[in-house]
């Protein structure tokens, strides 16, 4: 199943709590890199219009948005997530904290709707972001093609700013999916109650079980849901049924982790040349910058 259907208003607000949990160091990782390094990126590039990519609650795009004031650039911000409820209430948020920031939310999917980000307005530069590891997400066949199509609202002199989860100790990294308290375990059982409303299932949430599972190859974690027993769920919408045997498991996320190496092939595939890298001191997490290579 493709990760975004994880994001209804439930799904959202279960990834929040995941990424307060003690075992996912991904996004305090990631915050703390770009307050190291946001003035010196606004500065350097002249950065005045912010599209964040997977914006969710907003939280790290404050970080993005001090650093813009202080260097008197900060003009709009364009909050774009498949969640319409995250968007509402992030630019809610943000218009208490910044009563001078040109807001314009887009509800949408990447595959389909980055038409909708708005041109940019006047001089100054964009910066789009696409922070979280969200690009692990992505199938790697995909990419490369997505990373295109964001290339694709970059004019001259405008950056990509990209957070990559790095590879590293599969028994940490697996943690981060499978934590103490089960919040994970939540959010991966909630996609079953996504497609029961939304593609009228009877997907039964006690007969799936969460699974994280660490394949070194490519690197990746890959969430899945295995069923506990021999069954057959309907989708009433796709007019489908669906047999299950008791073990047989459904992947519902894969979540790829970098080197830089990796990310910088990724780019030159895209048409993209990677101009800045930082990570943290113990090299956990990852984030760069890049530009159209043309």
């Amino acid at each position: 199943l493709p990760p975004k259907y994880f994001y209804d208003e439930r799904g959202s607000e279960l990834f929040e709590r995941i990424t307060r949990l003690p075992e996912y160091y991904q996004t305090r990782t990631e915050l703390r890199v770009l307050r190291d390094i946001a003035p010196g990126v606004v500065r350097r590039h002249g950065v005045a219009d912010l599209v964040e990519l997977g914006s969710g609650s907003s939280r790290k795009t404050s970080v993005l948005l001090d650093a813009m004031r202080e260097a008197r650039t900060l003009r709009r911000y364009v909050p774009f997530d498949v969640c319409p409820e995250a968007v509402l209430a992030a630019a809610g948020r943000l218009r208490g904290e910044y009563p001078a920031l040109d807001l314009h939310g887009v509800a949408g999917d990447f595959d389909h709707h980055l038409g909708g980000v708005p041109e940019p307005d006047g001089d100054g530069r964009r910066l789009v972001a696409f922070l979280g590891g969200t690009i692990g997400n992505l199938e790697p066949g995909a990419r490369v093609p997505f990373l295109r199509s964001v290339a694709g609202l970059l004019g001259p002199g405008d950056i990509l700013l990209v957070g990559t989860d790095l590879a590293g100790d599969p028994a940490r990294i697996r943690r981060a999916y499978d934590d103490a308290e089960g919040v994970t375990a939540q959010f991966n059982l909630n996609v079953l109650r996504v497609l029961n409303r939304e593609l009228d299932g009877d997907f039964d949430l006690d007969a799936f079980a969460h699974v994280a599972l660490y394949d070194p190859g490519p690197p990746w974690i890959e969430m899945r849901l295995r069923s506990t027993r021999d069954q057959t769920v309907r989708l009433g919408a796709l007019d489908l049924e669906v047999e299950f045997a008791r073990g047989e498991e459904m992947r519902t996320e894969i979540s790829c982790k970098f080197t830089r190496p990796m990310v910088e092939e990724m780019y030159a595939r895209a048409g993209l040349e990677l101009v800045e890298w930082h990570e943290d001191p113990r090299g956990w997490f990852g984030v760069s910058v890049a530009r159209s290579a043309a």
